[in-house]
């Protein structure tokens, strides 16, 4: 297995950097432009790998409707759900399929909607996982109830799709409804496009509409850059001992629930200032205290404030976790076995909620696995601002949202050594 050994010699950042796109934005207005009957350009599509897949599988969908190849996304969880819903709206017969982790992660839960509102779905091998058998067909759509808790994604799928149902969408939650701001970038996308949805109190509602892009000539919809992505940044300066980091391609305000960042790291000691070209990180004071939060809104940023908070020896409770066990690995027990490799102690006090212990933290000379996730190798790469070296294994797997990772890494002082 390749392994890298990351390391920075003087621990100070400084210099500028193009983040890449957004993954998130860039598959919702994917599926939006395959549902759109005027055609329009995507201008800074991401590179990620899931981005990819999904423009590769719509665009083989539109070109062969009827193909009997099945169609793999790989470990593409949003590309999963996506397609599932876009192939139930689309006449054929789609098969939907992805790597042994993607047959583990359930889908149960959006088949049952699609179903409610007409769907034909079957399951392949085991009920309530991929591989899909979509047969598609037009939808009556009409009402359906969902836990306010389930993934985010299962409710942008449906709502992607909804101005093509019948009698348009309402989603009743039952309970508090996490991960709003993705459902919100999902609403703002597609009133881009002259598609409007409502929330009410407990509820979400789109009537039967047509997509269509804005009237102006050359018109392209322009992709954010990744606050998500941004984060390892906001991390590494964290972590410096000095830092005055550039970072091109942020919007204020934001359509991305992550961008809460700003927010979150002045407590450990990063300032930002937004710029012409995006945002500029410095450093200033770390608030040496107990770190509490609810990430039930922007779950993609727990593991890096995990290493962060572990690696600044501050003790932290995090809640909001429960999607974490079905991403990519079981990201709350990955990250309790890598971070007691640094004497780090993590109590899993339920499948929402971990408390930190991080006064033991040091130096440690074994790997650390990635566990086929992309967000372990970047959020552990970021400690070498603070031990003299950190080997990640399978350093690939950032491929699957940034590709450009550890090139940007060496761009910013870092040494990215194979062994």
């Amino acid at each position: 297995m390749m392994k890298y050994r990351i390391s920075h010699p003087t621990k100070k950042l400084s210099g500028s950097l193009t983040l890449t796109a957004s993954k998130s934005e860039s598959n919702r207005a994917l599926i939006i432009q395959a549902l759109c009957r005027e055609r329009f350009e995507i201008k800074n599509l991401a590179l990620a790998q899931d981005t990819q897949t999904l423009q590769q599988i719509l665009e083989r969908s539109i070109n062969d409707p009827y193909s009997s190849v099945p169609y793999n996304v790989g470990a593409g969880g949003t590309t999963m759900r996506f397609l599932t819903a876009y192939f139930s709206t689309k006449l054929g017969t789609h098969i939907l399929t992805g790597s042994e982790r993607m047959k583990k992660r359930p889908i149960g839960i959006l088949v049952d909607a699609l179903r409610q509102l007409g769907a034909n779905i079957e399951y392949m091998e085991e009920e309530g996982f991929p591989p899909l058998k979509i047969t598609g067909k037009s939808l009556i759509g009409g009402e359906i109830e969902m836990d306010g808790n389930v993934s985010s994604q299962f409710i942008s799928a449906l709502l992607l799709i909804s101005p093509e149902l019948r009698n348009g969408l309402v989603i009743k939650f039952n309970g508090a409804v996490t991960s709003r701001p993705y459902i919100n970038m999902t609403l703002n996308i597609m009133e881009e496009f002259r598609v409007y949805g409502m929330w009410h109190d407990c509820y979400v509602s789109v009537s039967k509409q047509v997509y269509h892009r804005k009237s102006e000539t050359d018109y392209e919809y322009e992709v954010e850059a990744d606050w998500s992505s941004a984060s390892y940044w906001y991390a590494a300066a964290a972590l410096s001992k000095e830092a005055d980091l550039t970072i091109k391609g942020l919007r204020n305000p934001s359509i991305q629930g992550d961008a809460i960042v700003e927010n979150i790291f002045p407590f450990f000691g990063v300032k930002t200032e937004y710029t012409d070209e995006g945002v500029r990180l410095t450093k200033i004071r770390v608030k040496d205290e107990h770190f509490g939060f609810d990430f039930s809104d922007c779950p993609d940023l727990a593991q890096t404030i995990a290493v962060v908070a572990s690696a600044l020896k501050i003790p932290a409770f995090f809640n909001g976790l429960h999607t974490l066990r079905i991403k990519e690995t079981d990201r709350i027990q990955a990250l309790k076995n890598e971070l007691h490799k640094f004497g780090v102690e993590i109590e899993i006090v339920s499948d929402n909620a971990i408390k930190i212990n991080p006064s033991a933290f040091c130096n440690t000379d074994s790997a650390i696995k990635t566990y086929e996730d992309h967000r372990m190798a970047m959020a552990f790469a970021t400690l070498a601002m603070q031990v003299d070296s950190i080997i990640i294994e399978d350093p690939s797997v950032v491929k699957k949202s940034y590709p450009d990772f550890w090139t940007d890494l060496k761009s910013l002082g870092f040494v990215v050594e194979e062994i």
